[in-house]
């Protein structure tokens, strides 16, 4: 809850006049306690979750054969009923997990040091913050994600994310619940060492999410990312690792490449890409 009772009182406290975003803001949250400012967190990213990947997915359903010239496994075609299941089991998961988490996180937040009041964080302090977050969020996630593809990781949590071993965005969120609970260390990682605004905690969480559906998509499409954000995976990275399945030992990252590279786990990646450009060349030459 802000302490200001007015634009007038928080300007005078600031010494400036307030940003639009900065009255926006205190118009929504000067009556509202902290501790409720932390779960509209909960619907962004539900929203988001919902509705990124719908435009892929449509195109995928209502025009195969136009999509299977972008997809990364052509032949791989599924109904609407597996991604409604899909959608469905994640979105349960996530309730019945994230959701109470989120309820009772504002103890978290409050040691994390996570303001809720004025002023605004600048969009270079907002951009400076989600680059340490995605670079914490990328070492981290690697190593518990290689610790899930152990015997035991693998065949008690992470073989459920792999049942599709042609994924497609809303498969970004299907796993096991304690799949969720454990790559959700990594992302909170971040905010702890750097604390944020809470809002720029909403962007995170949905510029995280909006990335993984992206490497779930199994879509390479002409704009895709990895073009102009250097050591991007993208996709294509990622849809390789699910190609594999448990047997996988390459291409842990979930954002970034270098860990893969520093590691030596993007070998197999590595082979894979060379064979298929080499059976480019050969049938572009004979043909």
């Amino acid at each position: 809850m802000l302490p200001y009772a007015t634009a007038g009182e928080a300007e005078a406290a600031l010494g400036r006049a307030l940003t639009w975003a900065e009255a926006a803001w205190l118009r929504y949250s000067a009556s509202v306690p902290d501790r409720y400012l932390h779960w509209p967190n909960i619907a962004i990213t539900l929203v988001v979750y919902t509705l990124a990947p719908l435009p892929l997915a449509l195109f995928d359903l209502a025009a195969p054969a136009a999509a299977a010239l972008y997809k990364l496994q052509p032949k791989v075609q599924h109904p609407p009923a597996t991604f409604f299941r899909c959608y469905m089991d994640a979105v349960r998961v996530s309730l019945l997990i994230i959701g109470p988490y989120q309820l009772i996180s504002y103890p978290a937040a409050k040691i994390m040091d996570i303001r809720t009041g004025l002023p605004l964080p600048s969009m270079g302090e907002i951009m400076a913050q989600l680059t340490v977050y995605f670079l914490v969020e990328d070492y981290l996630n690697y190593w518990l994600h290689r610790l899930l593809h152990t015997k035991w990781g693998y065949e008690k949590i992470h073989h459920v994310h792999h049942e599709f071993t042609a994924p497609m965005a809303y498969a970004a969120w299907y796993g096991h619940w304690a799949e969720m609970l454990i790559l959700a260390v990594p992302s909170l990682a971040g905010p702890a060492l750097v604390p944020c605004h809470v809002t720029t905690l909403w962007i995170w969480f949905a510029a995280r999410l909006v990335e993984s559906l992206n490497i779930h998509s199994g879509f390479k499409l002409p704009f895709n990312a990895e073009k102009y954000i250097p050591f991007y995976g993208g996709a294509e990275h990622h849809d390789y690792h699910h190609y594999i399945g448990g047997q996988s030992k390459s291409n842990f990252a979930p954002v970034f490449t270098y860990c893969d590279y520093i590691y030596g786990t993007d070998k197999g990646y590595k082979y894979h890409k060379a064979t298929l450009a080499k059976v480019s060349f050969y049938q572009s030459f004979c043909f």
